[in-house]
């Protein structure tokens, strides 16, 4: 093996059956479950876009892994992240959803969930759906990533993205909270080039129609 090889493959989480993935969801059967099944891959679902912009929010400041174990709570706190729902929550829900243990109990996150929701709202109605604000910002290439180093924890494209979103009146919304949206929905494909799903993200990128 060559030097830059095994740089490489120090950046990779080589599994018993000798299968390759992206450092950062180690051993654990819920990270590689999300890595292998959810990352990246691209979609223009409105519902699932606004929950994951949502739970980015969420995680800022925690792991992801955090998020993961929680997110079937948080689904049953806001409705599913059905958009219309979670803007029609009250004072009271809000209340609630600080005294539930199950979720992360911030206050600014709850209140942000629900009054992004109500932009969500205002988007739809005035560029179609959450897919085609989203999609625009799609770099036009993108550098294959070799190492965890090559990683950009921000771009271009995600502040141009954090400053629409607030200047659409959007809170708890960031350039690195945008660019860990953009990854984990397929705008980019930031599974190292030696993991094995890069090529199969790839693959599906080429195949994905993008919403206008």
């Amino acid at each position: 093996m060559s030097e830059a090889a095994g740089k490489h493959l120090a950046d990779i989480s080589i599994d018993p059956r000798g299968r390759q993935r992206c450092w950062w969801c180690g051993a654990d059967a819920m990270y590689r479950d999300y890595h292998d099944d959810e990352w990246g891959h691209p979609t223009a679902d409105d519902r699932h876009l606004f929950e994951k912009i949502c739970l980015e929010g969420f995680q800022c400041g925690l792991s992801w892994l955090t998020i993961l174990r929680r997110r079937e709570a948080f689904r049953t706190a806001f409705h599913d992240f059905h958009i219309e729902s979670v803007a029609a929550m009250t004072a009271e829900d809000v209340q609630r959803l600080v005294a539930d243990d199950t979720i992360i109990r911030h206050r600014g996150k709850i209140e942000a969930t629900i009054h992004n929701a109500a932009r969500a709202l205002e988007m739809q109605a005035t560029d179609g759906s959450l897919a085609a604000f989203f999609w625009s910002y799609e770099p036009e290439s993108s550098p294959k990533v070799l190492t965890r180093n090559d990683v950009r924890p921000v771009t271009d494209e995600s502040h141009a993205m954090a400053k629409e979103l607030k200047r659409r009146g959007w809170k708890f919304i960031g350039p690195t909270t945008c660019y860990a949206f953009m990854q984990s929905v397929g705008m980019v494909n930031d599974h190292l080039a030696e993991c094995d799903d890069h090529a199969r993200i790839e693959q599906q990128r080429k195949r994905f129609t993008r919403p206008h």
